[in-house]
């Protein structure tokens, strides 16, 4: 399944885009600290999307999502509006953003501990689900299937003993955020879609440290954990290459 023929222009927007991306997360790493209202860091983030000359996909009419980046911490897991808390010390804070640049989306998530070095558990939980992306990127190519894929990410989070999320998933992306195929974090090898050249996606592994089962809060937006455990998010915009990969998310 190819997730849309792309134009060597389309291409290179999301190349840029994807910079773009990768920049701003940059400076976000180093902007976050204790007291730290969410509602400023998305106005901070706004400002910045638009200084470098993209738009915050999340705005857009067909998503129309009450902030410009997902920020969620401790047990929220995913699609967590902007609040009015004071981020404090020792949270586990989760980023998602999506950009538009030049008509195409790029998407990135990282997880981070606030204010100091992360450790013990915390420590472990954030760098086993980042260990599972790149594993989940290490073995994408021409005719990789998306049980390959999963399959990597699984083997990683099984290992580490973390709960696995299998009802939210990465997908493909381009003109639209979300495109087909689904990228799970769990797969057999060798099963599901088949990916080619040209094909962009988003690897996007979600665990926890406790069991997996997650709720839709009062919001209608925040996803948290059911158990209260606290739970990490990773993710790249990832472009399939004859022979391997390439992450358009980083500098």
């Amino acid at each position: 399944m190819q997730t849309g023929v792309k134009t060597p222009e389309q291409l290179q927007a999301m190349r840029q885009g994807g910079k773009i991306m990768a920049q701003i997360y940059k400076e976000l790493r180093a902007y976050v600290k204790p007291g730290l209202n969410e509602l400023d860091i998305n106005a901070w983030v706004d400002r910045k999307i638009r200084e470098y000359g993209a738009t915050p996909t999340y705005k857009e009419p067909d998503v129309d999502f009450p902030g410009v980046i997902c920020i969620c911490v401790n047990d929220e897991l995913v699609h967590s509006p902007p609040t009015d808390y004071d981020l404090e010390t020792g949270d586990i804070v989760s980023f998602d953003l999506t950009i538009t640049y030049k008509g195409m989306k790029t998407d990135s998530a990282f997880t981070m501990m606030v204010g100091e070095k992360p450790k013990g558990a915390a420590k472990h939980l954030l760098d086993v689900t980042e260990k599972s992306l790149y594993a989940g990127i290490s073995v994408v190519k021409d005719g990789v299937t998306t049980g390959d894929i999963g399959a990597a990410v699984e083997k990683v989070l099984k290992a580490g003993k973390l709960g696995i999320i299998r009802n939210y998933c990465g997908h493909g992306i381009g003109k639209k955020m979300h495109m087909p195929p689904n990228i799970t974090n769990y797969g057999t090898p060798g099963r599901g879609e088949i990916l080619k050249s040209g094909d962009t996606i988003c690897i996007e592994p979600m665990a926890s440290l406790g069991k997996e089962a997650n709720y839709i809060t009062d919001d209608g937006w925040t996803v948290a954990m059911k158990d209260g455990s606290l739970c990490a998010h990773c993710e790249h915009t990832v472009l399939v290459t004859n022979n391997g990969y390439e992450i358009l998310t980083q500098l």
